[in-house]
């Protein structure tokens, strides 16, 4: 039985613990290792192991730790001998050049090109098209035949990419491509072979991409990073993996908390209320999600420079080793947030999470996807206010990937379109 077959199977409590790979019960997953410890060692494919942090505190302190770094060309024995498989799925996670893979100066750079974007300034240009985009597909998804619609393929998918084709110049043509393989990329079931193809198809298209850009600029984010690396500043390398960051950022986290807030809300209908009436800001339906239910369940990896001893968990990671920031398993800390599993958009304090990162590598895009959802919720529960899902929670199916969190489908009945009544 190969390691794919192997990790399809239900999970062994043991240690190394094995990962499954197709997140079947990702809350189930993470309550048996948060059982195990806040440091529980996982085997991920090919025999690769490393510590999932699921301990909220230690999640944070590993991250803003100067001896935990995300260069494993400097700090993961196995990558510098030459050990790593060439064809190991996750490859693509490690082998990259920006700023979500780099420490110290070199991290500064790189960010640096990129922060200019996510000004505060620049997000609030962007309003206007978000409030066009979402308009455009919730009038789309009104003239849809009655019936179940899936809200996942119709809005949740489509919306965030659409922000972020708009922001990078992505030609039309090109839209349905990298949309598939966002997708493909995120997934964790593919076997090593069907994972480099995707890895290599998705750098090719943005490779394209590039060369579309140096022929016919425009006033987008790839262009401007086109012209620094014609002036040096950055490797082509460099520029191919910033733009890989952007997209995939960019897309994932607004399209899971998208998924997740709209499942939650459809089976709190009180909260939902409360939100709908104004009595709780969206960003309170926001923070819950995020806590929740993580859009990026699992960061891949940082690894440990030298021996840290944390003396609040009892933990200690010895050099070298590989390091999951479970931000799932630390959102549903009960030391960080009491009750945990309860879906509570009026928590006092709010709900702790690390779901857009903590210390340097805190994402850029926060507050730009925090708009897009406000937006997004406010706009769909306004124009379809008794909206109800089509199916129990418990048949919606969690996508295969315990990096990406969200579900194959949102079936919903959408039911009077406030647009006609009024």
């Amino acid at each position: 039985m190969d390691t794919q077959e192997r990790t399809a199977a239900a999970p062994v409590a043991s240690c190394p613990f094995r990962l499954d790979l197709f997140a079947t019960d990702l809350p189930e997953e993470n309550e048996s290792l948060r059982a195990i410890g806040p440091a529980p060692s996982v085997e991920l494919p090919g025999g690769v192991e490393a510590r999932s942090i699921t301990d909220l505190g230690l999640a944070r302190r590993l991250m803003r730790d100067p001896r935990v770094s995300k260069d494993p060309r400097k700090h993961w024995p196995i990558y510098v001998s030459g050990e790593l498989p060439e064809q190991w799925p996750y490859r693509i996670w490690v082998d990259i050049r920006n700023a979500l893979a780099s420490e110290g100066e070199e991290h500064a750079r790189l960010r640096a090109l990129i922060a200019p974007a996510f000004t505060p300034r620049r997000v609030r240009q962007l309003q206007p098209d978000i409030e066009s985009l979402v308009e455009k597909l919730l009038n789309e998804l009104a003239g849809l035949p009655a019936g179940p619609v899936d809200l996942r393929r119709h809005l949740a998918w489509v919306f965030p990419l659409q922000v972020v084709n708009l922001m990078l110049g992505v030609p039309n043509d090109m839209e349905d491509r990298f949309r598939h393989l966002v997708g493909a990329n995120m997934s964790t079931h593919f076997t090593p072979a069907e994972a480099a193809a995707n890895g290599k198809a998705y750098v090719d298209l943005l490779a394209e991409l590039v060369e579309v850009k140096r022929q016919v600029p425009g006033d987008d984010i790839t262009t401007q990073l086109v012209q620094q690396r014609d002036t040096d500043v950055i490797t082509e390398q460099e520029l191919i993996y910033s733009l890989m960051l952007l997209i995939g950022a960019g897309h994932e986290t607004t399209m899971n908390a998208l998924d997740h807030a709209i499942v939650n809300l459809l089976t709190h209908r009180d909260q939902l209320a409360l939100a709908q009436a104004g009595h709780a800001p969206w960003d309170a339906v926001i923070d819950e999600t995020l806590r929740h239910d993580a859009p990026v369940a699992n960061i891949l990896l940082r690894f440990a420079v030298e021996q840290i001893v944390d003396p609040q968990t009892a933990t200690t990671i010895n050099q070298g080793e590989a390091i999951i920031i479970n931000v799932a398993a630390a959102g549903r800390d009960p030391h960080g947030n009491p009750d945990p599993a309860v879906f509570d958009i009026t928590r006092v304090p709010a709900g702790r999470h690390i779901a857009f990162g903590h210390g340097v590598h805190y994402c850029l895009g926060a507050e730009l996807a925090r708009l897009e959802l406000r937006i997004a919720l406010d706009r769909l529960f306004r124009r379809f206010p008794d909206m109800t899902l089509a199916v129990p929670r418990s048949a919606l199916k969690p996508q295969p990937s315990f990096i990406s969190n969200g579900h194959l489908e949102i079936p919903v009945l959408l039911g009077q379109d406030a647009e006609t009544v009024a």
